[in-house]
């Protein structure tokens, strides 16, 4: 495929952010990844052949992410067929993307838990929560790609440099983590329609739960 012919949302994610006209932002205009795209080129472990598989479903799922978290109207999403999707996590609920785009992926991925509770969370809080923790970005990348279209399934990592405070946790400048398994749908026109992640989230929480309390906290 040539880019001409190559569909929006499995080209690099700069392009689904380039073609803006009419998008509805949530913070009123197209987010800035400068910061994380460095950090990604920083610290990246694969490098993936453009048009390889390992890369398209990479931007996919980029560009679901930057959709999920910064377009207010998931009929706007270009990564999901908006009213078919459904997204899970670990064998809990199913959520639609209007759910996503309402609550915020961290608060419907993490849930409740001793550390977290996404029930006292609205998508803004959750957010800020991690972007504080995680001043340089948390980032994400494809480890392999175990099946093709049209269902998916592959192995992820996603971590970030514990730089700031979370909750009333300091920070402990070390990397944290996190790996796991994705199986996704895909139609014919590589749009997600069903996404299932399984990953250990309590591992990610004893991590960046591991500094002081903070002072002011108690």
């Amino acid at each position: 495929m040539t880019e001409e012919t190559t569909p929006i949302q499995i080209q690099d994610r700069d392009h689904v952010l380039a073609a803006d006209d009419g998008i509805e932002w949530r913070y009123g205009k197209r987010p800035d990844y400068s910061k994380t795209d460095k950090t990604l080129r920083a610290q990246s472990e694969l490098h993936h052949p453009p048009g390889s598989l390992e890369a398209i479903v990479q931007n996919l799922v980029r560009t679901f992410e930057m959709e999920a978290t910064y377009k207010l109207n998931p009929r706007q999403w270009t990564s999901i067929e908006p009213h078919e999707f459904r997204m899970r996590t670990n064998n809990g609920p199913e959520y639609t993307a209007f759910e996503i785009a309402e609550r915020g992926t961290y608060n419907l991925f993490l849930g409740e838990s001793p550390y977290y509770s996404s029930k006292s969370e609205s998508f803004e809080s959750s957010v800020s929560a991690f972007k504080e923790a995680f001043t340089t970005g948390f980032v994400w990348e494809v480890i392999e790609v175990y099946a093709g279209p049209p269902k998916v399934a592959f192995k992820w990592r996603h971590w970030g440099t514990h730089h700031g405070n979370f909750k009333d946790h300091a920070p402990t400048d070390k990397l944290i983590e996190v790996f796991g398994i994705t199986i996704a749908d895909v139609n014919a026109e590589l749009k997600l329609t069903y996404v299932e992640h399984f990953f250990d989230n309590s591992q990610f929480f004893e991590k960046l739960t591991a500094g002081s309390k903070c002072p002011m906290h108690g």
